[in-house]
């Protein structure tokens, strides 16, 4: 009996443990469901979709994604309102968030006689007060007005070579707009004159850092020209202005127009001022161009609105009465025209000249025939303030027979004479001929504005004045040896590798050669030698060749950087004219060079995609300045054959990567079998 009870107790126990385990297992999984759906429920309530909710026991987990770091915690401190923080499991995580794309950033610098302003938004890191105080310096009393707002993002790259040119462009231009972005500089300006204009237009190139994208405009005040002239020729050199003006864009583009029309070809110039004397300028010249053309052999000059139409022998009377009646019935009425139809010229034995001639360095001779003693002196007087007091040789004698208005014309040839570089003017009764060389690309217009002014539209004028860019002191262009020493000083500085064996312009030269192009620029009107050097290790022939190569590559290298290498001859030398000795690798070294080589002083025609019309023509011939340099400092190149003791062979010297593709387009001069070679291979010419 009792171990029957025993067992009933036991028995009872168990199934109260059971019991209970049951009842606690129901109450926790619907605790555990009515938290979670609370939870749940809040969430979806205040938005937070994205978050999933699950129960393990007590503890309630929280999963998903949210859309910012700021959201999830939102969310999770929701949680807490339902259940105690320490039963909250956060494994919730956020998405990655996209970079923040900085600002446009730019900056506008206005200046006036009112002061300096400053617009725009810039980096923080920007030291707007040491732009500002750099700024009042140029500004004076008036002041920086600083309106920039900046924001908190890295500097972008290009941004403070802008800001830098831009600074300084606007202390050099005091009315001016400079706009400053990343890598870009936009200038707008206006200066005082034509002159002005083109000499920041020129400075602004030609500082401009390479890697800076610049675009400007530079505006002037349109000239007050007086007279306003005109003149057209047609004979047999062709159809040409000697002088044009217009008032307008549209009345020049008329004028022209009716030159080509007439016959006229090329870059045609005419200068646009103030000073018309009749809105029908353009209507009444190109008219008169037409009725030229039509002529065949005839000139029209307009001074304000008095027109001369001087028509050659040649042309017929018939067609003279023709085409004249046309032109005076039909022109505009404030204009007046003097016609005239050459008679058949007779020679004189001994017709009256003034000869002044001006040469290249400034020096005048006065030769021919004046009035008497005192125009001598006049004329004496006269020139040596025009053309310098210790320039002017006098050589003239006096004749008392000459024509009225003689002193007139030889005072206006003279002023005409200064406009020249180097040239002649010769004064006849008849006649006044201006031949000659200016650096002001308006010297015939000047010159034709001169003579017309001071002797008459109706005077007979012959121009035959060409303008050289080279002379302009606006473009300030270099000259042959400054050319050379500026080309061989790029290579002094950066030095043009090659590959061990091979013509192949080695990586690192790179930066080499587009230095080397940048030098090149104002510099391909002239003719120049690319001349290609090696040490003497390797066999003599296979340097020879070598070297021809490797100036060759470099002729490919300027091609390929868009430079024009039409004036570029390439030849090699091989181990010839070593500057250093070849016994040291320092000296070897020295010895691979690449070297220019001035060919002749004065410029070549440049062709005409890169040429102005009226450009003198210069002869090709080459000077006593085309041997090449063999002593003094040259540029460098590398040399014929691999580095260390192994000499070159015949794979090396036939490397593919030897001679650049389409090799036909580069100037080549191969060495010939009498190429001067050393005698000997020099021991050390580092000494003495």
């Amino acid at each position: 009996m009792r171990h029957r009870a025993t067992l009933l107790t036991i028995a009872a126990f168990a199934l109260a443990l059971v019991l209970s385990a049951v009842i606690a297992g129901g109450a926790a999984t619907v605790i555990e469901k009515a938290t979670r759906q609370e939870v749940r429920v809040g969430m979806e309530a205040q938005g937070y979709g994205w978050i999933r909710v699950h129960t393990d026991g007590l503890q309630v987990i929280l999963t998903g994604t949210a859309p910012t770091e700021a959201e999830r915690f939102r969310a999770v401190s929701l949680a807490d309102k339902y259940v105690d923080s320490s039963r909250v499991v956060d494994n919730t995580d956020t998405q990655i968030a996209k970079p923040v794309t900085p600002p446009d950033f730019s900056l506008e610098m206005l200046r006036n006689e009112n002061g300096i302003s400053l617009i725009g938004l810039v980096p923080a890191g920007v030291d707007r007060k040491k732009i500002a105080e750099e700024l009042k310096k140029v500004a004076g009393d008036e002041g920086v007005t600083d309106m920039l707002e900046s924001a908190d993002y890295p500097v972008p790259g290009g941004w403070e070579e802008a800001m830098r040119f831009g600074l300084k462009t606007l202390e050099t231009l005091p009315r001016s707009k400079v706009s400053v972005s990343p890598g870009k500089v936009k200038v707008q300006a206006i200066t005082d004159s034509v002159t002005e204009k083109g000499r920041v237009e020129t400075s602004l190139a030609r500082t401009r850092p390479t890697d800076l994208r610049l675009d400007f405009d530079i505006s002037a005040p349109r000239p007050v020209i007086t007279p306003f002239t005109l003149r057209f020729i047609v004979d047999e050199e062709g159809a040409r202005f000697d002088a044009c003006s217009a008032d307008t864009e549209r009345a020049r583009e008329r004028i022209f127009s009716a030159a080509r029309g007439a016959g006229a070809k090329g870059t045609l110039s005419c200068t646009i001022g103030m000073g018309t004397p009749s809105p029908d300028w353009s209507i009444a010249a190109a008219m008169a161009i037409k009725a030229v053309g039509q002529l065949g052999a005839a000139t029209v000059t307009f001074s304000d609105a008095d027109i001369a139409l001087d028509a050659k022998p040649s042309v017929a009377q018939k067609t003279f009465d023709e085409v004249v009646g046309e032109l005076e019935s039909n022109l505009p009425g404030v204009f007046s025209l003097k016609a005239a139809l050459e008679p058949s010229p007779k020679a004189k034995a001994d017709e009256a000249q003034f000869i002044a001639t001006r040469d290249g360095k400034g020096h005048v001779d006065l030769k021919g025939r004046v009035l008497d003693a005192r125009q001598r002196e006049a004329v004496e007087s006269f020139a040596r303030a025009k053309l310098g007091h210790d320039k002017v040789h006098g050589a003239t004698r006096v004749d008392k027979t000459l024509p009225a208005g003689w002193p007139i014309r030889t005072l206006a040839g003279i002023e005409a004479l200064a406009e020249l570089h180097d040239g002649t003017v010769l004064v006849t009764p008849k006649l006044v001929k201006v031949t000659g060389v200016t650096g002001n690309p308006q010297g015939s217009d000047t010159i034709s504005r001169i003579l017309t002014s001071q002797l008459g539209e109706g005077a007979q004028i012959d121009l035959k004045v060409k303008y050289d860019k080279r002379l302009d002191p606006v473009l300030a262009l270099p000259s042959g040896k400054e050319c050379v020493t500026r080309l061989n000083g790029s290579l002094a500085k950066q030095k043009i590798n090659f590959d061990p064996g091979s013509a192949q312009v080695s990586a690192d030269s790179v930066k080499a050669l587009d230095a080397l192009a940048g030098a090149m620029k104002d510099c391909t009107g002239f003719r120049m030698e690319v001349g290609g050097y090696t040490d003497n290790q390797g066999r003599e022939e296979m340097n020879l060749q070598l070297s021809q190569d490797r100036a060759q590559a470099v002729i490919r290298g300027l091609l390929d950087r868009g430079v024009l290498v039409g004036n570029l001859v390439a030849k090699g030398y091989g181990e010839a004219a070593p500057i250093a000795s070849n016994d040291t690798e320092a000296g070897r070294e020295e010895n691979r060079r690449i070297e220019f080589t001035l060919l002749d002083k004065k410029p070549v025609d440049e062709s005409a995609d890169g040429s102005q019309d009226g450009e003198p023509h210069w002869d090709g011939a080459v000077t006593d300045d085309a041997t090449p340099a063999t002593d003094g400092a040259a540029p460098e190149g590398k040399d014929a054959a691999p580095q260390g003791d192994a000499p070159a062979t015949d794979a090396d010297a036939n490397n593919s990567d030897a001679a650049p593709a389409a090799q036909e387009e580069i100037p080549v001069e191969t060495p010939a079998d009498d190429t001067p070679r050393p005698k000997f291979r020099p021991k050390d010419l580092t000494k003495g």
